[in-house]
């Protein structure tokens, strides 16, 4: 960013797994802060959390703790940001909010940068991040569907349990010692902590990732769905999805089908798009055993892909798998980005 201006940031969530992330995030890309004031729940207000080699008071959220703010990162819960983010915008501030509140409303663009910056030029206000596994996947897909068109996706995931939050890797690691010790599994929080049955993560793997739908798919399911309708502005594209948590701590990992709508396209072809397309890495060489996985994805930005096949039954059809840790580009770098996006296209809300 060559813009030389300096900027007031607030974190709400700074204690959380994405808040946390945030913070690094915010450190390593030497983001231009004048000010950065972090805000949680009255719990954990108090406590101190360094960053540039300061300690930083975490102070409870309220309407006042935006006034002078430029840019607010969002992380802490739908309700909260329900409560607060329109009262940030209120008094200046731009809003990133990483949460579910305000993906599907009309009025608020929802973001990828690699997919989708100009939609940013149309907000009002507030921008939405979208879910973990949606980002990585239409990062993926959108230089394939560039160049050869995209008339169906059928994806299949694999989710760490961070997406479900730091008590959600807690719950792992108990269940994975008692289960070594031979004992029995308590399990309180996943799938879906505010669900009524709860089922061990440990060596298990659970096809349900938030709560189920009159029509049979879960909320994280028709999230992938609809949310990737509208960042590719494709509202006719017919998606499907499966979402499933496995026991793992950090990193989504994607099968994902995909028709093209051009003809005679080899995955050479697809290959070299991706090779070319920004925040992507192609990992994939079955003669050396080379593809992505959530273990070598983890700490990174990018977006990983490799296993390109085409279908052996329909000759537009194209296999891929898509890897990504969840916490940066599914999430905090994702609004870090989107906040250095505001400031190229000069799009923050002058005072």
């Amino acid at each position: 960013m060559a813009n030389n201006h300096q900027y007031h940031v607030a974190i709400v969530g700074a204690t959380g797994a994405v808040g946390q992330k945030m913070l690094e995030t915010l450190e390593d890309r030497n983001f231009p802060i004048k000010t950065l004031t972090l805000l949680s729940s009255k719990r954990s207000a108090g406590k101190t959390v360094r960053f540039q080699n300061k300690d930083i008071t975490i102070q409870e959220a309220t309407p006042e703790s935006f006034e002078g703010v430029d840019i607010a990162l969002f992380s802490a819960g739908g309700s909260v940001t329900k409560a607060l983010a329109h009262e940030a915008v209120k008094r200046g501030a731009v809003v990133v909010d990483n949460t579910s509140a305000y993906r599907m409303d009309p009025e608020v663009p929802l973001v990828v940068p690699e997919v989708n910056a100009d939609d940013l030029k149309e907000h009002k206000g507030i921008i939405a991040n979208p879910n973990c596994s949606t980002i990585q996947m239409v990062a993926a897909l959108e230089p394939l569907r560039q160049e050869y068109g995209l008339s169906r996706v059928i994806v299949s995931t694999y989710q760490a349990v961070s997406g479900a939050g730091n008590e959600a890797n807690d719950e792992l690691k108990n269940q994975s010692e008692a289960y070594l010790k031979g004992e029995d599994l308590s399990a309180e929080i996943l799938p879906v902590k505010g669900d009524e049955r709860h089922y061990p993560i440990a060596f298990n793997a659970l096809p349900q990732i938030d709560k189920f739908q009159d029509n049979g798919y879960t909320f994280e399911e028709m999230k992938m769905i609809n949310e990737t309708k509208k960042i590719m502005h494709a509202d006719q594209l017919p998606v499907a999805a499966t979402c499933v948590r496995l026991p793992f701590f950090t990193s989504h990992a994607e099968s994902v089908y995909i028709e093209v709508e051009k003809d005679n396209v080899s995955v050479e072809d697809f290959k070299q798009q991706l090779s070319n397309a920004p925040g992507i890495v192609l990992e994939d060489d079955p003669s050396t055993q080379s593809y992505p996985t959530p273990l070598s994805a983890e700490g990174k930005r990018d977006v990983f892909v490799g296993r390109i096949r085409k279908d052996l039954d329909h000759d537009k059809g194209f296999h891929l798998w898509v890897v990504s840790d969840n916490l940066l580009k599914g999430a905090a770098w994702n609004s870090v980005q989107i906040a250095e996006e505001l400031i190229e296209k000069q799009l923050l809300t002058k005072k």
